[in-house]
């Protein structure tokens, strides 16, 4: 099993999630993030004031998924969230040992 964090573009989210679907990957959780990588933010005006915005708003997927379905969701991801400018995201896979349901007590078998 893999844990993916997809760090998104929140105008993308809805995108992503309707692609994910389509393979059939349900269980996601999804958050409100805020970061910065190469972007480093953005100056905006605010009443006449000019301010820097170091800490972008983005949206954040995560999901634990088999071995096997890995490499197919990061393409699909990869694809319906790019949009070839600074600050597409970035997507991270970690393993995950084990994974319980907390109402029955079961350990997941994915």
């Amino acid at each position: 099993m893999k844990l993916l964090k997809c760090i998104i573009r929140p105008n993308k989210l809805e995108e992503v999630r309707e692609a994910l679907a389509k393979l059939n990957v349900s269980g996601m959780t999804v958050s409100e993030v805020r970061g910065h990588g190469r972007q480093k933010g953005h100056k905006a005006i605010y009443r006449g004031r000019e301010y820097s915005v170091t800490l972008l708003p983005k949206m954040m997927i995560e999901m634990v998924l088999p071995d096997d379905l890995v490499d197919e969701v990061l393409k699909v991801v990869v694809e319906t969230a790019r949009t070839g400018e600074i600050g597409d995201g970035r997507i991270f896979v970690l393993p995950v040992e084990q994974g319980y349901n907390i109402r029955t007590g079961e350990r997941d078998v994915i």
